[in-house]
């Protein structure tokens, strides 16, 4: 059964993910860290200087060798409060990205109720990997985390899905998940590992035409204020909400300000009773 949440239980939900920001950004403060804020959550820092009202989600981008640091050294500066995972070392983690969440909450989104791990609250965090600089290549490689991302989904797939698209999610969680996992991170380590002028998320979908962005857009510029607090965005954060969103100051239609529909939901203690 599908759950919406209520005005003041979304805030409590931006809240919660708030803190986890907020601990990402003392992190990568502290062991000098590039990261930058991504998709909806940099569009709400320009345009909003906070969440997109509506929004119900964070994304955190990290270019791969600086999203290597930091998950190297979360073993010993993570707080207690909160958790990580990834698919190397969550078993039956299904994705191309890590997710940062807070302990002793929920936040289940639609189908995904029977994985095999913890579902807090959390904090998306993307991985910026180096792909070819020629659009041929580029084109390749997003085929290449096309069906990457499908052979990952294809356990929920194989649910949600109909007519032949559930034919072929059926046949690709036939796949030893494990296995898949195992030859996307070398696929990632043998193809990805030098540096170029492009990147892109591969098991993320893209809309542009380039099958990626330029890599020096993607680093770390300056601090944005975001909830009234100070974290980085990309170097280029005008060209990446252009290329992203198209006319990114101006507002979608109603009909188009959704939330990820979900089927459960626990807030942390302090958020339970927010007044709005």
């Amino acid at each position: 059964m599908l759950y919406t949440p209520t005005p003041a239980e979304l805030r409590g939900i931006q809240l919660t993910e708030l803190d986890i920001l907020i601990e990402i950004d003392r992190i990568c403060r502290k062991h000098n860290i590039g990261y930058s804020l991504n998709g909806g959550t940099m569009l709400g820092a320009v345009r909003h200087k906070g969440f997109i009202p509506w929004d119900d989600d964070i994304d955190v981008f990290f270019l791969r060798p600086e999203y290597e640091k930091f998950r190297k050294v979360l073993k010993n500066e993570l707080g207690n409060e909160f958790y990580f995972q990834d698919m190397q070392h969550t078993p039956g983690y299904r994705w191309g990205y890590g997710k940062l969440r807070m302990k002793n909450t929920l936040f289940v989104r639609e189908n995904q109720e029977d994985m095999p791990y913890e579902q807090g609250i959390f904090v998306d965090l993307f991985v910026g990997d180096f792909i070819p600089n020629s659009l041929a290549g580029r084109a390749v490689y997003s085929s290449v985390g096309f069906a990457f991302r499908k052979a990952l989904w294809a356990e929920i797939g194989k649910r949600t899905a109909v007519g032949f698209e559930k034919f072929v999610y059926e046949k690709l969680s036939l796949l030893p998940v494990e296995s898949v996992k195992y030859d996307y991170c070398r696929f990632i380590k043998t193809f990805c590992a030098k540096k170029t002028d492009w990147v892109r998320e591969m098991t993320f979908p893209m809309r542009n035409k380039d099958f990626g962005f330029p890599a020096k857009w993607m680093e770390q510029g300056k601090e944005y204020e975001f909830e009234g607090h100070k974290f980085f965005g990309y170097a280029n954060t005008e060209g990446y909400l252009w290329l992203k969103f198209g006319d990114y100051m101006k507002l979608p239609p109603e009909s188009e300000r959704k939330v990820h529909p979900i089927s459960k939901l626990k807030l942390p203690e302090r958020y339970e009773n927010l007044e709005i």
